[in-house]
């Protein structure tokens, strides 16, 4: 059985780039908050997260 693949999302603060909250999400969710991040002009950094 394949696991689904997720991701770690880092919004980025719009001054010094660094991370104001961190996300863990499937594919589908990614999905959806770049929409939303396009929407607003948010700033996200988004990663593989590694399997355990």
């Amino acid at each position: 059985m394949t696991k689904p693949m997720r991701f770690e999302i880092l919004r980025l603060d719009d001054v010094d780039g660094s991370a104001t909250d961190r996300v863990i999400a499937d594919a589908e969710t990614v999905r959806e908050l770049v929409q939303d991040a396009a929407r607003t002009g948010e700033r996200l950094l988004i990663r593989p997260c590694p399997t355990v």
